[in-house]
């Protein structure tokens, strides 16, 4: 499946862009957003309130979610890089110490891809800190090396990413998830931003299992033909028991996020003898896409968000439903008027 198929999915009109959280229009909550529903099996598709999720899987099911805290990883330049506004957005942190940063021309919600920079360059920041540009790692971004601590210099001195279609700043609190724990994601592990104590009770109440992994996802990805960036993972042993326990009893393995797809496909094991996949206790950094050719070995399910057209998170979703069921499902989102990106509405795909 190549990028330009993707394209053909949807193309994302200005009014399907979610602008603010629901939470921000009086008397409503954070999982007043709506869920598609898709079935591999039958082809079909249905149209739900998110609050009904409880109801929509079985007793005996897992949810796997990423407990990845969001930073507030967008810092704005205050002088060394010429007269023009200048915004940093740190994306990922790597096992030597560089992070993955990306400048972005303007500050606030209207910035674009910057192609300024070279190796070597020092560039200021508040606080009295430096951010050397080491080399280029793709279009986008670049390695590089701050002066100080980044999570702690980014809780002190840094605002949430945002971009165009939100124009107004929101605290980091509206860019958590109610699983966040661990400082460490670029931006929002978004899909499991609807879920509220009360809906988890639900689950639990309903007889389906909770499980946390983490993934520190960084800044997205949306060039056509753009691969994920290796990003920071932890799947813990109890993790991974209870997805090989759910699988070995018949249940379903629902991964809440893309972020949680590739964590655990990151950490499944052939067993030569039966040939089946388990997932082993794993942490690292991953650089594994999950395509339509590689396939899902673990994850039976995925509650995801809508994705832009060029988005290669869409390859991660053909990989789970199919091409054909994905192109409806897309199709289906624009006609019926559901909201894109981090604050809209989201997609339960089911086998």
């Amino acid at each position: 499946m190549t990028a330009a198929a993707l394209d053909e999915f949807a193309v994302l009109q200005p009014e399907l862009e979610a602008s603010e959280p629901p939470e921000a229009t009086s008397g409503r909550s954070r999982a007043d957003v709506r869920l598609m529903v898709s079935r591999t099996a039958a082809g079909e598709l249905s149209h739900h309130a998110f609050t009904e999720l409880p109801d929509l899987l079985l007793p005996g099911d897992l949810v796997v979610v990423n407990n990845s805290a969001t930073l507030p990883a967008a810092v704005t330049v205050t002088a060394g890089i010429g007269a023009a506004p200048l915004t940093v957005h740190f994306s990922t942190a790597m096992p030597d110490g560089d992070w993955l940063v990306e400048l972005r021309s303007g500050h606030g919600h209207a910035t674009t891809p910057s192609d300024t920079g070279e190796p070597g360059q020092r560039i200021e920041l508040s606080g009295g800190v430096v951010l050397s540009l080491t080399s280029r790692f793709s279009r986008r971004l670049w390695r590089a090396r701050l002066s100080a601590a980044v999570i702690p210099y980014l809780l002190r001195h840094g605002c949430p990413i945002r971009y165009s279609h939100v124009p107004r700043a929101w605290p980091i609190d509206a860019y958590q998830t109610v699983f966040a724990t661990w400082p460490g994601s670029a931006e929002m592990p978004s899909a499991a931003r609807p879920f509220t104590a009360e809906i988890v009770t639900r689950l639990v109440s309903r007889g389906i299992v909770v499980a946390p992994v983490t993934l520190h996802t960084g800044v997205s990805s949306l060039e056509g033909g753009e691969d994920p960036y290796p990003e920071s993972y932890d799947v813990p042993a109890a993790t991974a028991r209870l997805v090989s326990l759910t699988r070995r009893n018949g249940g379903r393995v629902i991964a809440a996020g893309t972020t949680v797809v590739r964590a655990l496909e990151s950490a499944a094991v052939r067993d030569e003898a039966s040939g089946e996949y388990q997932v082993r206790a794993a942490a690292g950094w991953t650089s594994y896409v999950v395509t339509p050719q590689t396939g899902v070995a673990v994850v039976d399910g995925l509650l995801t968000g809508l994705h832009e057209p060029r988005s290669t998170h869409l390859w991660m979703l053909a990989a789970v439903t199919g091409a054909d069921l994905l192109g409806r499902c897309y199709r289906a989102a624009a006609d019926f008027g559901y909201r894109w990106h981090e604050f809209g509405d989201v997609h339960l795909l089911l086998p």
